[in-house]
């Protein structure tokens, strides 16, 4: 992955992996300042898609569950897992 593609047009997958990425060399230590720096903005940014997405798909999920009249269908809440 690079970190020349915007943010925006990577899939949820693309961006964790690519985040992993992120968050290895900034533990590795070896690098410098200002790449870090970069480093650091790059992986807020796909930290918050990453979320957005997540949440997004919360909200689809939350949708197909319930019934026609609003009612949830019998399912159990997302967040007891």
């Amino acid at each position: 992955m690079s970190d020349e593609t915007p943010v925006e047009k990577l899939s949820f997958e693309q961006a964790m992996a690519e985040l992993e990425q992120v968050v290895a060399k900034l533990d590795s230590g070896d690098v410098p300042l200002d790449q870090s720096i970069a480093l650091y903005q790059r992986g807020a940014a796909l930290k918050k898609a990453c979320a957005d997405k997540l949440a997004e798909a919360e909200e689809k999920v939350a949708q197909i569950t319930l019934d026609a009249e609003g009612q949830p269908t019998g399912t159990e809440p997302l967040d007891t897992q």
